[in-house]
């Protein structure tokens, strides 16, 4: 009998605490409809989107936060949002990225955008930190910068813990420069007298989102178009790695700081527990991807799931963004994305020279 009331006690709170999740998550939810709808907009209009939604609906976000501070009754669906609906859509984007057409590309084109990466978050990093950003915000900005922009900002986030401030700061900043590049970087190939298969890994390592490699490549040609995303993907596929390396690194800096707490008897980490339980699940879905053990019409679905979620995400983070705190590092932050974006812009133009 006592045993049967603690279950029912169980379940009563497992129902108390989904139903208070509830109304944060429809709030996500209306503020990722209209960012949606704004993103559709767009693209019957320009026929691609230059400020996608995820974008969209941090700004909506932080506009409904300065006029009105939500009360206990949203805050743990915003929180929930903005954290465990992001890791699910980090392990979603797993079944999109296929390791056999990125070894077909050839080992030295994946060895120097690989090359250029690492250099760029060690730049990118370098800069933030000099410019006096926090720590976690000059890794954000450093990920985004070197991997794939406001994608490689959502993965990064929850592995090191950033808060909104920091997440809606790196992305906003990332954000603008993503879409003056778009519009810029076709006044290059005249200038620089770029073949179309120069260009297109100059878009593919320079461009930050998917989305935004193939509007500024469309102009250039078919060519330009495939090869710029196939060097988008090899750069993309290099967020595994990254976060892998720093989920060790943040485990090694809590077994120090245990240690000098005088805990370091603790028992031991568990693998899985070094790497993040969604990190696990994107590999292993790529891996099936590669197998093709996903079905080519399950794909589709599900990028467009992982995609939704991290718009509603993306809503949440600005729910919980403070304005006031922006201000304080706005200017650091777009010197620190600009020079990074310039640096990665002067390698990228190097090594597509060297491709010839």
């Amino acid at each position: 009998m006592p045993e049967q009331q603690q279950d029912q006690g169980q379940k009563q709170g497992a129902l108390r605490r989904i139903f208070q999740l509830i109304p944060g998550i429809l709030l996500c939810g209306a503020v990722t409809v209209i960012s949606l709808g704004i993103q559709a907009a767009e693209e019957r209009v320009f026929d691609h989107p230059y400020i996608e939604a995820l974008v969209v609906a941090i700004l909506l976000g932080m506009a409904v936060r300065t006029a009105w501070e939500p009360s206990a009754r949203w805050r743990s669906g915003i929180a929930f949002s903005a954290k465990q609906l992001l890791e699910v859509a980090v392990m979603l984007l797993g079944a999109s990225i296929s390791f056999a057409a990125i070894v077909a590309s050839g080992g030295l084109l994946i060895g120097a955008i690989a090359v250029t990466v690492v250099i760029m978050l060690a730049v990118s990093y370098g800069l933030s930190r000099m410019l006096g950003l926090k720590t976690k915000l000059a890794i954000l900005i450093a990920c985004g910068n070197s991997i794939c922009g406001n994608s490689a900002i959502a993965a990064v986030a929850p592995v090191i813990e950033a808060d909104g401030d920091d997440i809606a700061s790196s992305i906003s900043f990332t954000a603008i420069l993503g879409v003056l590049m778009v519009l810029g970087l076709p006044l290059l190939i005249p200038l620089l007298k770029l073949t179309a298969t120069q260009y297109g890994i100059l878009a593919g390592l320079t461009v930050y989102a998917v989305p935004q490699v193939l509007a500024a490549t469309v102009p250039a040609g078919i060519v330009s178009t495939q090869i710029g995303t196939l060097v988008k993907l090899v750069r993309v596929l290099m967020l595994g790695p990254i976060v892998i390396g720093l989920s060790l690194l943040v485990a090694r800096r809590r077994k120090a700081g245990a240690a000098r707490e005088g805990t370091s008897k603790a028992a031991p980490i568990s693998p899985f527990k070094l790497v993040p339980w969604f990190i696990i699940g994107f590999l292993v879905l790529a891996a099936l991807r590669s197998f093709q053990l996903v079905p080519d019409i399950a794909i589709a679905p599900v990028t467009k799931t992982a995609a939704i979620l991290t718009v509603v995400s993306m809503a949440a983070l600005g729910l919980g963004v403070d304005v006031r705190v922006l201000s304080t590092v706005g200017g650091r932050v777009t010197a620190a994305v600009t020079l990074s974006l310039m640096l990665l812009l002067g390698l990228s133009i190097g090594l597509v020279h060297f491709f010839k």
